[in-house]
């Protein structure tokens, strides 16, 4: 591959260079690969650790490509988390068997987005403490993107005759010991 070099004088100069310990190199590549298991994602607002990570990748031995999650799988369908991040959430995968109604339950903090990707769904919604319920027709045939406020309890129901397929993106992560989860019916 050519390129320009940059010059300074008769001297070619680097314009971009990071002062970092070889230590914090190391503990940075082993977070990278612990991150694959836990399905996070390095900090990429940090230029060195960004750079890093995509000449990690390019490193990796062709096999070691992809990686599996784990699918929560039951008689309704499938929930796999897909990313976590402490700053940005977390997206999930939900797939839902036709006929079938998930949720049912609101947040106190959490806030959500739910994308139908494939498949026909409705997403309903009520006000803790209201009797009005709000619904919106998804499709993957029309990509929409709803947001789930918190407050209000929720469900998804696939009305379609196939599997209906959601991206599911949460503010927070999804603690078990504080699920801030709580069951109401629509």
């Amino acid at each position: 591959m050519k390129g320009t070099p940059n010059r300074d004088g008769e001297y070619c100069s680097v314009p971009i260079f990071y002062t970092v310990t070889l230590g914090e190199i190391v503990d940075l590549v082993y977070s990278f690969k612990a991150s694959r298991m836990e399905r996070g994602i390095p900090d990429m607002s940090d230029a060195f650790a960004s750079k890093l990570y995509s000449t990690y990748l390019g490193y990796l031995p062709r096999d070691q490509f992809s990686y599996p999650l784990k699918m929560n799988v039951d008689n309704r369908g499938s929930f796999t988390e897909f990313i976590r991040t402490p700053e940005r959430g977390q997206v999930s995968v939900n797939v839902s068997r036709p006929g079938v109604t998930k949720g049912n339950h609101w947040h106190h903090s959490k806030n959500e987005k739910f994308l139908v990707v494939k498949g026909k769904g409705v997403i309903r919604f009520r006000q803790v403490g209201s009797e009005e319920i709000i619904e919106y027709p998804v499709s993957g045939d029309t990509l929409t993107v709803v947001d789930i406020p918190t407050g209000y309890t929720h469900n998804i129901e696939n009305v379609g005759a196939s599997d209906m397929v959601t991206v599911m993106w949460a503010n927070e992560c999804f603690n078990p010991d504080k699920p801030d989860t709580y069951y109401l019916e629509v």
